[in-house]
């Protein structure tokens, strides 16, 4: 069960207010520049724990495992149990969508990436809902990743929430959209941010993933260093 990989800033950040703010225009890394006016797809950033949730089939029969962001950090037992009752139920599910035939022909298995949210998970966790849940942004059987349309189709049918898209448009939309700030699609409350995708996605020369991302806080005023 891989990790999901590091998503960049958009913009390099400021070292003179100790990396808590963004540098306007100012690209992370030249791809973003090259592509800043093509079609991003814009998905709203959820404030939670990243976690993963993977499906396998051996020779000793079906699993669905979970992990947090690293294989080292530790699921909360609230949280975790809340995993299992979403989760547990879902292996015939799981078996209808991805047969066995083919997930052991290939020697894979399937790693649903999301977020792990709601009550005593982050500071303000309780404003999208007061018990804990799990929402989706990501899936990836053996190296591939699935597209926008499958990762909604796979939700509907396992009857998992997926992150909402809130727009379209190129990176300056995005960096607009975020610096004014946009209520959350899960209630009155200011969204943390956005994730962008490219429309088609792209990779780097190094084989990353062309993905990216910026926080409302990442315009809030911070203390600058005095020279």
């Amino acid at each position: 069960m891989k990790v999901y990989p590091k998503i960049k800033t958009v913009f390099k950040r400021d070292p003179e207010t100790k990396f808590k703010t963004v540098l306007d225009n100012e690209y992370s890394i030249p791809e973003f520049e090259y592509l800043k006016n093509n079609e991003w797809v814009f998905t709203e950033k959820v404030d939670g724990t990243n976690i993963r949730v993977s499906y396998s089939i051996s020779e000793l029969g079906e699993n669905i495992a979970f992990r947090g962001k690293s294989d080292k950090a530790e699921i909360p037992i609230f949280l975790l149990k809340k995993l299992e009752k979403i989760f547990l139920p879902l292996k015939s599910k799981f078996s209808d969508l991805f047969p066995a035939s083919i997930l052991m022909a290939h020697d894979t298995d399937i790693c649903l990436y999301g977020e792990g949210y709601g009550a005593k998970i982050q500071k303000g966790g309780g404003n999208y809902r007061s018990d804990q849940g799990f929402v989706l942004f990501d899936i990836k059987i053996g190296q591939w990743w699935l597209k926008r349309e499958d990762l909604e189709n796979i939700a509907n049918k396992l009857d998992i929430e997926i992150v909402p898209i809130v727009g379209n448009g190129n990176l300056e939309e995005m960096v607009r959209y975020v610096k004014n700030g946009f209520v959350s699609r899960w209630g009155n409350f200011p969204a943390e941010g956005i994730v962008a995708h490219p429309k088609i996605e792209l990779v780097a020369r190094n084989g990353q993933r062309i993905i990216t991302k910026l926080k409302h806080k990442d315009y809030q005023k911070a203390n600058r260093r005095i020279r």
